[in-house]
């Protein structure tokens, strides 16, 4: 298994699996290619030559020029690596049209995976096959949680960044205060079996719930006082479950709010699960700028300025950001200079440079020369930097406030800028 995937890896292959989705080819023009780990780069090349020779047999002059470049450019590709990676090896190219017949432009998409890769693939389609890789950015861990009273029980699922309440069931058991006319021991009597006919009934909505999660990690048990030790202790939860049991938590309260305090109170017991390290990483982020420590800074510019100052130790990005960067130069004297805009904005913006003056020469030669999604080139700056980099989602609590209140964009810094 590969190191720990990051949240920047995640975000990349996303990302680029959504571009990849969106073309389509001419006939059977696009090629893909899943190479595991372990295969001899030479026995790949030797096979896409065999491959090109099959293709000089396609009738059409359109379709065997395009597959048989497709498969030169991937060879090109294949000859940049001496091995290949210990993750495997993923790459697509082909003709994609971008308007109408004859306006096909060749692409190519080389793809290292984040976890290591176990199918071997070649195949030419009119789409590129990317379900073995959507395979990947899969959340594979999901935790259970049960929180239990002799009032009431919760059932929930945490998987990755989303915790969702599953059912929640009451026991109509009374109090602990007898009803008038009947005797302390008979009352106790009754009571206990009314708990007991609920403990069951938790354990078989546990069952119903979790026994057929595939990816199940971990059960936790919370709720107020000692019901969820009797309910644990009593072995009502099938074998399969009381064996994922990997902790026990207080709450003060069941339903939503108890869940809330099983991720506050159990981190370790979850640490693996990404909702938890995004709410730890904003809510650090937050500690120093509410205590005014001069320790974390928000917003592009002022998180460029410590980017480019080597100060950022954690830079957060909210994976929602719809920005695009856009570098502006003048054709005749150089000047360039840079803008960030929504990125519905920047056709917009490329037609508003026909007719404007370089602030520089004052010639009507500005153009765009490059546009870039903004998380991904403050990324860069970042792993240049040797600054972490953590993509949150907005589906918290903390990442709609890491996008609603700070823009989307904060950083975590190493110490004060001033102290450099």
């Amino acid at each position: 298994m590969s190191s720990k995937r990051t949240s920047l890896e995640m975000f990349r292959l996303k990302k680029v699996l959504e571009t990849l989705a969106s073309k389509e080819g001419r006939g059977t023009e696009l090629i893909s290619l899943y190479i595991p780990p372990g295969r001899q780069i030479s026995e790949i090349i030797a096979m896409l030559k065999d491959e090109w020779g099959t293709a000089s047999n396609i009738k059409s002059t359109t379709t065997r020029k395009n597959v048989q470049d497709a498969i030169v450019r991937v060879i090109q590709r294949l000859k940049l690596f001496k091995e290949v990676p210990e993750n495997g090896l993923v790459i697509f190219c082909g003709a994609i049209p971008q308007s109408g017949p004859g306006s096909e432009k060749m692409e190519t998409y080389v793809i290292i995976p984040p976890e290591p890769i176990n199918i071997y693939l070649y195949r030419c389609d009119s789409r590129f096959h990317i379900e073995h890789l959507k395979d990947l950015i899969k959340e594979k861990e999901t935790y259970g949680v049960i929180l239990v009273d002799s009032s009431e029980a919760t059932f929930a699922t945490i998987k990755g960044r989303r915790l969702e309440i599953v059912d929640e069931i009451t026991s109509g058991i009374p109090g602990k205060h007898r009803a008038g006319g009947q005797s302390a021991r008979r009352f106790e009597r009754i009571r206990e079996a009314q708990v007991q006919e609920f403990f069951k009934r938790i354990a078989s909505h546990a069952n119903e719930i979790f026994l057929p999660i595939e990816d199940l990690k971990g059960i936790i048990i919370g709720g107020p006082g000692p019901t969820k030790y009797d309910f644990e202790k009593g072995a009502y939860l099938d074998y399969r479950l009381r064996e994922k049991i990997i902790g026990i938590v207080d709450t003060a309260y069941t339903g939503e709010q108890g869940i809330k305090e099983v991720l506050e109170k159990a981190p370790e017991i979850m640490r693996n699960v990404r909702y938890i390290e995004e709410r730890k990483i904003v809510q650090r982020f937050l500690y120093e700028i509410g205590r005014d420590t001069g320790l974390a800074t928000y917003g592009e510019m002022e998180v460029r300025r410590a980017l480019e100052a080597g100060i950022v130790d954690t830079l957060l990005l909210s994976e929602a950001i719809d920005i695009t960067r856009v570098t502006v130069i003048c054709t005749l004297c150089g000047h360039t200079y840079h803008e960030s805009m929504k990125s519905h904005e920047v056709l917009a913006f490329t037609q508003s440079l026909v007719g404007k003056a370089c602030p520089k020469c004052g010639n009507q030669t500005l153009e765009v020369a490059e546009e870039k999604d903004l998380i991904e080139e403050l990324a860069e700056l970042a792993e240049a930097t040797g600054s972490k980099v953590e993509i949150i989602s907005p589906e918290t609590e903390e990442g709609q406030m890491l996008l609603k209140s700070f823009g989307g964009i904060a950083a975590i810094l190493k110490y004060r800028a001033e102290q450099r």
